[in-house]
């Protein structure tokens, strides 16, 4: 079911979507979807929190190699980038619930507070408040994301900005992890040389 939601969610938008059209995509019957949720407002609850934490794992997969914390912070903000762009309504998604209670205990904000405690034990990261580093991080790549999509657009508003910033948002997701790693202590061209190291190409296509 929350297969078919994310489907229609994709074309119609969720304010759009009817628990009918849910169940219908799904091929079960009306009531048993509120054997599983109580409202349509609990499926999109589910939902959120199922791409997140699926996307989290996929990321742990893709790092594991990686020893420097720094680069797993990096790579794993280039890849929600790139996620986002490839992914608008994802994207739209991640913006709506990242500073949640919920986002910051579970899926990527779990992650990011995690990888940040691995980085200041290693004392990789230099930082006086580690819970407040967090959330600007979060911030910042939410930004991003925003910024991404909004460039992305194609509507007549965009049109206009995007011959100006087009240039500007190059390696987007590179310039993002740089400013991320900056809030963690690195100096700039540390940050910067970082954030431009090569993907972990090998299992790139596992986030796709």
């Amino acid at each position: 079911m929350l297969d078919a939601a994310f489907r229609l969610l994709t074309e119609k938008g969720m304010e759009s979507v009817t628990i009918g059209e849910i169940t219908h995509a799904a091929d079960v019957g009306f009531g048993s979807f509120y054997n599983y949720f109580e409202s349509k407002e609990g499926i999109l609850a589910a939902l959120v929190d199922w791409l997140f934490e699926d996307f989290a794992n996929r990321l742990d997969g893709l790092t594991t190699g990686l020893a420097d914390p720094a680069e797993v912070i990096a790579v794993s903000v280039r890849h929600t980038l790139l996620r986002a762009c490839r992914e608008p309504v994802w994207g739209q998604l991640l913006i709506r619930e990242g500073l949640s209670t919920r986002a910051l205990s579970t899926g990527l904000g779990q992650r990011l507070l995690r990888d940040a405690a691995i980085g200041i034990s290693k004392k990789r990261f230099m930082i006086a408040d580690e819970l407040m580093c967090v959330v600007s991080a979060i911030g910042t790549v939410l930004a991003g994301v925003a910024a991404e999509l909004d460039v992305s657009a194609s509507s007549k508003r965009t049109i206009r900005a995007r011959k100006v910033l087009r240039s500007k948002v190059d390696r987007f997701g590179e310039r993002t992890a740089s400013i991320v790693l900056q809030g963690f202590g690195l100096n700039r061209l540390e940050a910067e040389k970082i954030a431009r190291r090569p993907l972990p190409a090998a299992q790139e296509s596992e986030l796709e």
